[in-house]
């Protein structure tokens, strides 16, 4: 994967974010650097603000104080780049129940060609369920239908939110080789989870306070 972000800048930096949810603190003066190469996981207690801090990245929250910057510009000025960059991968799965995995793909990556969308749902374990509509698949496998989302783009910047939701442990170890990977080729990889990584990666701690 290629990528004309520099490795000599942050890609990512937040300065000193403070968030409160029902008047009680998520997280204070919480600045950090991330850069391309980079897997970063951002791990806490249930409640501790891993998810807000997610939506915080993505633009899809304005409830804090502080800043967040792309490449070294305010987020409000450099928004437009830094989406174009983006796969955003939510808690929620994403997948519409009555589509197949197949349509479910092809209608979020409409660029994306029958082949790779076949080739994606292989590698995540799905042949054979292309054309089942995804209300007949488990949990576990509706995750997998979104994860294929990460074959089918070229994105440097993944952000994803408890991404390890319901896979079983080839899906877990299939999982940490493709971000391991990622981040290899230059791409930056940030995730909230659980789990515990196997894989080399940087922590971002937050604290129920």
């Amino acid at each position: 994967m290629s990528t004309e972000f520099s490795s000599e800048l942050p890609l990512l930096q937040a300065n000193q974010l403070n968030c409160e949810r029902d008047d009680r603190t998520l997280f204070a003066d919480l600045s950090f650097e991330l850069r391309c190469g980079e897997l970063v996981r951002i791990t806490g207690p249930n409640g501790s603000g891993k998810s807000t801090l997610i939506r915080i990245l993505v633009g899809l929250s304005a409830g804090f104080e502080g800043d967040v910057l792309f490449k070294g510009q305010p987020m409000h000025r450099a928004r437009a780049g830094f989406y174009d960059g983006l796969l955003y991968l939510g808690h929620q799965v994403g997948v519409k129940a009555s589509l197949t995995p197949q349509e479910n793909l092809s209608s979020i990556e409409p660029s994306a060609s029958q082949h790779a969308i076949f080739d994606a749902l292989q590698k995540v374990g799905l042949k054979g369920f292309e054309d089942v509509p995804s209300q007949s698949l488990s949990a576990g496998q509706q995750r997998r239908v979104a994860l294929a989302r990460l074959y089918l783009q070229s994105k440097p910047i993944w952000i994803l939110d408890e991404p390890f939701t319901a896979i079983d442990q080839s899906g877990v170890e299939q999982l940490e080789q493709l971000l391991i990977d990622h981040s290899s080729k230059g791409g930056l990889v940030i995730l909230t989870t659980h789990h515990q990584l196997s894989v080399p990666h940087k922590e971002i701690t937050l604290g129920a306070m």
